[in-house]
């Protein structure tokens, strides 16, 4: 158990983490940050609080506009973004073309933190999502083991789920990862992808396999849709908890997140998803997978995604 974790951003994934977060006990005390008014973060933490006598939890909570209420937190979790929405003709946003909007957000996110908490692990959840955390790595310095990006997680459960549901099993039955950049050129790695460790071909066609692997690229996109306001809440909350959890019980779990890369998998210098071992420390090692040699073409081209959306955060920096 931690002392104190805090929260960023008290939308609906926040405000999902912030009640998991006082529900399981992970720190003595939880702190949500929203500048929405008149004080959208203070009344949801309040309204957390008065559900622990049910759930028998003396977790204490606060929530507050300023976020001088992050003070000497250990953990933080970013979830403050600008969400993507369907237009009036049902098209939908790029992340990308959120990364203006975003970034004059995450430089007041990095900005409370360096004040309050510096010396805290960080989880960043909001799109685009490798850009936004290059942006707390410009802003906030911190070595790659303490700042990282929850997309792996959600995006291989995603495949896992999709998996499960066409071999007709359990999703405990399915081991499957998701690397690269989280959009469009992520990675569903058919050649790890287990079913009770059996190779996935075995239970579903190649055909079958390419549909769902299409799907997990575009599932954030069909949430979107099917809302026709806001994105994906509950599966982002629940995925950056499996990484916090990680880190707070110090598991040692390999898990996928967004790593600032130092030559591994031939990159360097950018964030993306690569399976990682979280511990105490935060990112304690990257692991890398043997690739098919298809697999290793489309890692180079997702990176290079991620290098052209890394390259405007620096141009908008400057």
């Amino acid at each position: 158990m931690l002392n104190k974790i805090g929260v960023i951003g008290g939308g609906n994934i926040g405000g999902v983490l912030a009640q998991l977060l006082v529900t399981r006990g992970y720190a003595k005390n939880v702190a949500l940050v929203d500048v929405k008014g008149p004080d959208l973060a203070a009344g949801k933490m309040l309204d957390i609080a008065e559900a622990t006598p049910v759930i028998r939890s003396d977790v204490q909570t606060a929530g507050s506009k300023e976020y001088d209420v992050l003070e000497g937190a250990e953990l933080v979790i970013n979830t403050a973004g600008v969400p993507r929405a369907a237009r009036p003709d049902g098209t939908l946003p790029t992340r990308e073309e959120l990364l203006e909007v975003n970034l004059k957000i995450t430089d007041a996110v990095s900005a409370g933190i360096k004040a309050n908490c510096p010396d805290a692990i960080v989880i960043s959840i909001a799109n685009p999502l490798d850009a936004i955390v290059y942006r707390l790595h410009m802003n906030l310095g911190k070595t790659r083991a303490k700042l990282m990006g929850m997309a792996g997680v959600l995006d291989s459960a995603r495949y896992r789920y999709f998996i499960a549901q066409e071999a007709g099993v359990s999703v405990e039955n399915i081991d499957a990862m998701v690397l690269g950049g989280h959009g469009d050129s992520m990675i569903p790695i058919r050649s790890a992808c287990r079913i009770a460790g059996m190779p996935v071909e075995k239970f579903i066609s190649p055909e079958k396999l390419d549909a769902i692997e299409a799907r997990t690229r575009s599932a954030g996109g069909e949430v979107v849709k099917l809302l026709g306001s806001g994105s994906a809440f509950v599966s982002p909350a629940q995925s950056a908890l499996e990484m916090a959890e990680a880190i707070i019980y110090d598991k040692k779990k390999i898990i996928p997140v967004s790593a600032y890369l130092e030559g591994e998998y031939g990159v360097n210098g950018l964030y993306i998803g690569v399976p990682a071992v979280l511990g105490k420390n935060g990112v304690e090692k990257i692991i890398e997978m043997d690739l098919t040699d298809a697999e290793k073409e489309a890692f180079k081209n997702s990176a290079a995604a991620v290098q052209k959306t890394t390259d405007e955060v620096l141009a908008m920096g400057k």
